[in-house]
């Protein structure tokens, strides 16, 4: 998920929001920046919509993107929707603040379960989210939910473009690899042992 969620989240605006947003309703006018939330900038070199609404939709496939709800951080801290969908899946652009790209897509309870990680909840039960970053993803801590930068001991990984399944069983994850430093180029879970657990599933 890589530091995108937290990005997402943390700086993230990604969070923060009620569970409302994630589920590609219109967010609301106070939700926090996520993670894609990017710094002020002069107009002149604000991406238009149009540019926002392209970079959100390399997250997915096609088919799933050109149906989704688009959203975006705005000036103030908050989510705008530039786009509404049809098919419960919402994308967001990348954040041209990290290293990599890392636009993302996600389904309503995927939505469900940022929102969780946001306000520091448990996630709900049985509902398992799906999510997309088919551009790439940015590097993050692989035992630390909350990390903001690598540390001696927090394990930082980088995964390139990849989808996530979030909210399942821990039986789930219990057949895929939790190493604190895992093989990148195959599934493993992130943040084994935490309610935000989740399988990483690179697909190149």
């Amino acid at each position: 998920m890589s530091k995108s969620i937290h990005l997402v989240c943390a700086s993230a605006a990604i969070f923060g929001l009620g569970g409302s947003a994630w589920a590609a309703d219109t967010p609301p006018a106070n939700a926090p920046a996520m993670h894609h939330a990017a710094s002020a900038k002069d107009a002149k070199s604000a991406p238009t919509d149009e540019e926002l609404i392209a970079s959100a939709m390399k997250a997915a496939p096609k088919k799933v993107a050109e149906n989704a709800t688009i959203v975006a951080p705005d000036p103030k801290g908050g989510m705008r929707t530039l786009r509404k969908g049809s098919n419960g899946f919402t994308c967001m652009p990348d954040n041209p603040e990290t290293p990599g790209p890392d636009p993302m897509c996600w389904d309503k309870s995927a939505g469900d379960w940022i929102d969780a990680y946001l306000n520091h909840k448990t996630p709900p039960a049985g509902k398992v989210g799906f999510m997309y970053m088919l551009a790439g993803g940015t590097d993050a801590s692989n035992t630390d939910p909350y990390a903001k930068k690598p540390t001696a001991t927090n394990h930082w990984v980088k995964t390139g473009p990849h989808v996530m399944i979030v909210g399942a069983d821990a039986s789930f994850y219990d057949t895929y690899p939790k190493s604190a430093d895992p093989d990148t180029k195959s599934p493993y879970v992130m943040w084994a042992g935490t309610p935000y657990q989740h399988l990483m599933a690179p697909i190149r």
